[in-house]
């Protein structure tokens, strides 16, 4: 029963994860749900004492690689767009906060795929080079190159929102 647990834990960070890597809510939740799927069937394949949280990035990465790959044998679909915000409540502190998220939130799906990756695992998520690198299944020295070609972008691009 622990597992299953763990899993619900995780699944805040693993939805934020996942809507760095599709860019829309609704796909996050679907890439969410797919993952979750997965990692229950495959549950027999997590070694007890490794690091759940590495495993189901993992999973969703692949799962999202795979999407994309389909999608492109698929042709090209225009998603609802889901940026429109309400915003609740007078302040200006509030608008200026929905604004400033809504300018990263555009940074951010401006990078490159491995880029967002990358800043997302290490600048949100919190991992170390090393884990990031494990996660992706890339040499240390790519993600360090990744994120900072990353981090240069999102420092344009806001200059530009500015």
């Amino acid at each position: 029963m622990r597992f299953e647990e763990d899993l619900v834990e995780l699944l805040p960070r693993l939805r934020r994860f996942a809507r760095g890597l599709t860019r829309h809510q609704s796909d996050a939740d679907d890439l969410c749900q797919a993952a979750i799927e997965r990692a229950l069937k495959s549950r027999d394949q997590w070694q007890r004492g490794t690091r759940l949280d590495s495993w189901m990035y993992r999973i969703t990465r692949n799962l999202w690689i795979d999407e994309r790959r389909a999608a492109g044998r698929r042709g090209v679909h225009a998603p609802i767009d889901d940026a429109v915000t309400q915003v609740a409540g007078e302040g200006a502190a509030e608008v200026e906060a929905v604004a400033l998220r809504g300018d990263v939130d555009s940074a951010m799906a401006r990078l490159p795929d491995e880029q967002r990756e990358v800043v997302m695992l290490i600048l949100v998520e919190g991992y170390a080079y090393r884990e990031a690198a494990e996660i992706l299944d890339v040499p240390v020295g790519t993600v360090t190159s990744r994120l900072a070609r990353g981090r240069e972008a999102l420092m344009f691009y806001l200059g530009e929102a500015a």
